[in-house]
Formats: structure tokens, C-alpha cells, sequence
């Protein structure tokens, strides 16, 4: 006795939808003709831009009006006019082609030789990214730079004029992949000639009466270590105010005052004896330096081997920190 299995293979609308979509996405090259010829409104200047005959550049257009069921051109006896769908059509064929051909320029193109738009945090790259810089140099010397500091730039509207960017925030940006590069504790630190001046029995809660170096734009400012350390903050009193920390630093090294320092940025002046810790103190920051990178736009392999790179570099610091933390 013969057995026979029949099988029923059963799809949903969504599916069937799926299917016919695939099917009906037409060949690019009909695209690109298509998309030529709207914009020049002539078969002429479409086929000589894209280095194909007249006949074809007509024969694939045909074929387009073909497959999707209708006519994308009113041919006039002195060249072409758009109907109503070819209209409708036309912007979204030009962004999709526009962007495919970024994308693979980006990825495979001249531009793999490109300069590599790295913005950068410029107290950031003062005291942590140049010591470092020259390895990344040595490991990728076909990867050339172009750093720029963002000390005048909102990175929130200025995305796509950079590669990446090491900004400081809290890390919560919609339109931008973050990576954390700091784990700051914060401490007062000055000048050792300024430490003379004060008294031996200094204190924090003495702090007030001391000109302090205030620094515009972090919220991890003198109001946050007072308020972690326990004690009573005045508002901006005496002291002066600065832009950037990178200003705040040189004034405090040059026994301007106290400021209030960042330890991955302030360990260097410290280690050559230009700013002195004033308080063991363990405020932590709220804010912390990113490295970024837009995440609409496709990201370099050069960007990729940065970006490695440069996390590569804050383990090794976390690790040596912990290290330095268990053995002393």
C-alpha cells in the first residue's frame, strides 16, 4: 500500500506582503536611470551622465513603468515631463541612491584614506589624549588625523561634522553612541607657593574664605563637593570665573587660587609637583568625559579602529587605578 504525505504550508497576509515587496523592489540600474533622467528631465543628459546609450537608459525606464504598473514620464516631443507618481517617486529614489553612494564611499571608497574628524574636549586632550596620542599613531600610521576642540560647539546639532568626539555629559544623547572614558573623584588642589599661605590647621569648611577658581558649564562644580562634603555653600562669592577647566588649571598653577580638580585630568600636575592636593577627600562625579559617534551615520573603519583604540586605553587606566588602589 502506497502512503502519501501532503503538506499544507499556510501564510498570513503579512508574510504574502513580505514576499511581494521583495519581488517587486526593481533592479537598481532601472533605478539610477530613472532617477537620472527625472532629474534632467531628458533621456539625453541621463544617458550621458551615466556613460549608457539613449536606447537604454529609455529600455530600463520602460521596464521600471513596467514592473511597478504604471508611467512615471510624459514623453513631449522636446523632452519629458514628470507625472504625478514620477513626481511622488522621485525624492525617495534620490535620497536612497544618494545614501548608498555615501555609505560606499564611506566603507570602500577614496575615503578610506580620508582624514579622520576627531573633536575633542580640549582640557581632555591636553592632559589624557596627547600623552597618548602617538600610539595610536604607531599602531595606524595609515590613519591621519584632523582634531578639532569642541569648546564652542553644542554636539547636539553639530553630529555630522565630526567622525567621533569626546564630549562631556551625562551620557544621554538620543541621537549619539556613548562610551564612558572617566570615573573622576573630585579634590581641591593649588599651587604648593598658595598651600604655604594657608594655615596648618586648614580645613575644609575653611574653603569659603579662600579665593576659588570656579569653572563655567560642569555641574559637578564647588556647589556639588560642598554639598557631598556636608557642608554649607554661598553661592559664587569670592574667586574668579573661567570657560574651560583648561584655563581654571594654569590659574591655579600659577598660585591664582584653589580650584577644584578632576583626577583623570589634574594627576599629571600633580605628579610634577605644579598642584598639590589639598583634602583626601572622595567626592565622585556625577558628569563624566564620552566618547561619541553619531548613530545615523555609518562609522568609518578608521573611526572603528579610534574608537577601539581609544577604549583600549581606559581599561588599561581603570586597571592600573585598581592596582594602584589594592597595593598602596
Amino acid at each position: 500500500m502506497d502512503f502519501y504525505v501532503i503538506v499544507f504550508i499556510t501564510f498570513d497576509k503579512k508574510h504574502i506582503r513580505k514576499i511581494a515587496m521583495k519581488k517587486r523592489l526593481p533592479p537598481l540600474n532601472w533605478l539610477r536611470s530613472f532617477e537620472a533622467a527625472a532629474r534632467h528631465l531628458s533621456f539625453t543628459h541621463a544617458s550621458q551622465e551615466l556613460h549608457i546609450t539613449q536606447a537604454a537608459i529609455s529600455q530600463q525606464i520602460k521596464g521600471l513603468e513596467s514592473q511597478l504598473g504604471t508611467t512615471l514620464f510624459v514623453r513631449l516631443p522636446r523632452g519629458l515631463e514628470l507625472t504625478e507618481a514620477g513626481a511622488a517617486y522621485l525624492p525617495v529614489v534620490h535620497e536612497a541612491i544618494e545614501k548608498l553612494s555615501e555609505i560606499t564611499e564611506e566603507l570602500f571608497g577614496q575615503g578610506r584614506s580620508k582624514l579622520l574628524n576627531v573633536r575633542v574636549n580640549l582640557v581632555f586632550f591636553i592632559h589624557w589624549l596627547a600623552p597618548r596620542l602617538q600610539t595610536f599613531s604607531d599602531n595606524h600610521p595609515n590613519i591621519n588625523l584632523r582634531i578639532t576642540s569642541n569648546i564652542w560647539v553644542n554636539n547636539r546639532e553639530n553630529s555630522n561634522n565630526f567622525d567621533v568626539e569626546v564630549t562631556h555629559g551625562k551620557g544621554k544623547w538620543a541621537h549619539l553612541e556613548a562610551h564612558r572614558l572617566t570615573w573622576d573623584v573630585l579634590y581641591p588642589v593649588c599651587s604648593p607657593t598658595f598651600a604655604a599661605t594657608l594655615d596648618t590647621a586648614f580645613s575644609p569648611s575653611d574653603l569659603l574664605k579662600q579665593k576659588l577658581i570656579h569653572v563655567i558649564g560642569y555641574e559637578d562644580g564647588w556647589g556639588h563637593w560642598f554639598t557631598r562634603m556636608g557642608l554649607p555653600y554661598a553661592e559664587f562669592d569670592r574667586g574668579s570665573q573661567f570657560d574651560t577647566l583648561v584655563n581654571a588649571l594654569e590659574v591655579a598653577v600659577n598660585h591664582g587660587g584653589i580650584a577644584l580638580g578632576r583626577s583623570s585630568l589634574v594627576e599629571r600636575y600633580i605628579d610634577e609637583g605644579k598642584l598639590v592636593r589639598l583634602f583626601d577627600t572622595k567626592v565622585t562625579t556625577q558628569e563624566a568625559f564620552y566618547l561619541v559617534s553619531s548613530k545615523s551615520k555609518a562609522l568609518h573603519p578608521h573611526a572603528q579602529a579610534f574608537i577601539d583604540w581609544l577604549l583600549t586605553e581606559v581599561e588599561k587606566d581603570q586597571s592600573n587605578k585598581l592596582f594602584l588602589d589594592l597595593y598602596n
